[in-house]
């Protein structure tokens, strides 16, 4: 049964009854800030970034990807009994260049990604160690926008599937997360929906506890900060038709 807001409706059975109250539509103030989460997943090209978000979100893995603009996937989800809406921006690719040193080409559209976050999931592909080189660059980049306080952050190598092909070894992504001051995951968007959840979870529960440190400060202070301008969940339910689409057409040349 629905009540509508502002009615209010009491019922009696037998020697038990229950009061029916209106429910605020829009509450003044939410005691627990923690439960709207902002990710942002930053890394170079062809490391699964899309892979890994569409994997966490819908338990499904798609090989093949447009190239990424930066879409934005929102969605509510129960996280540790909790209802919260979680918000994860994709991100186009970064790479280094050779100018004066190792610079980083980033697109401004990234950087205001890395602004409006609450907490970072750093990608490269253990088959690519160019792809791992980018991460330290990227993260004094996020630390340039973000200069001061904690920042909620995990590095993950993508494509453990690939072992053969492996370039960075578990050692040096352990080293390196170790230096960035978070936590090292390796997955495969391919094979392993377990592992990819695991990341995802660890970064939201980092971001939580930042929250409760800060009394919900950065929470207040980003409140006129708006989020990027992307598609949501109608993208990535495009991309699955897209995807069924060609599977079928597969099958029929078969």
């Amino acid at each position: 049964m629905v009540i509508a807001a502002g009615s209010t409706r009491t019922m009696t059975s037998g020697s038990s009854g229950f009061l029916l109250v209106p429910i605020p539509e829009y509450p003044a103030l939410d005691p627990q800030p923690y439960k709207n989460i902002k990710i942002v997943v930053l890394g170079a090209s062809n490391v699964g970034k899309t892979a890994l978000i569409v994997r966490f979100l819908t338990k499904r893995f798609i090989g093949d990807y447009e190239a990424n603009t930066g879409a934005l996937y929102s969605r509510t989800i129960n996280i540790d009994g909790e209802q919260t809406s979680l918000q994860v921006q994709d991100t186009p690719c970064v790479s280094l260049q050779q100018v004066d040193g190792e610079g980083l080409i980033c697109q401004e559209q990234i950087n205001h990604s890395i602004y409006w976050a609450d907490g970072y999931m750093l990608v490269f592909s253990i088959t690519d160690d160019s792809s791992y080189r980018t991460i330290h660059p990227l993260y004094q980049h996020v630390r340039r926008i973000h200069p001061g306080g904690n920042i909620p952050i995990i590095l993950v190598g993508n494509k453990s599937d690939l072992l053969r092909a492996r370039q960075v070894a578990v050692e040096d992504g352990e080293a390196l997360a170790a230096e960035l001051g978070g936590a090292y995951f390796e997955s495969s968007a391919r094979e392993n929906h377990e592992g990819v959840r695991e990341a995802f979870l660890h970064l939201y529960q980092e971001i939580s506890r930042t929250f409760r440190g800060a009394n919900g400060e950065k929470r207040r202070a980003g409140l006129h900060q708006g989020r990027p301008k992307s598609p949501n969940m109608q993208e990535l339910k495009r991309r699955f038709r897209q995807a069924l689409s060609s599977k079928v057409k597969s099958a029929s040349v078969l």
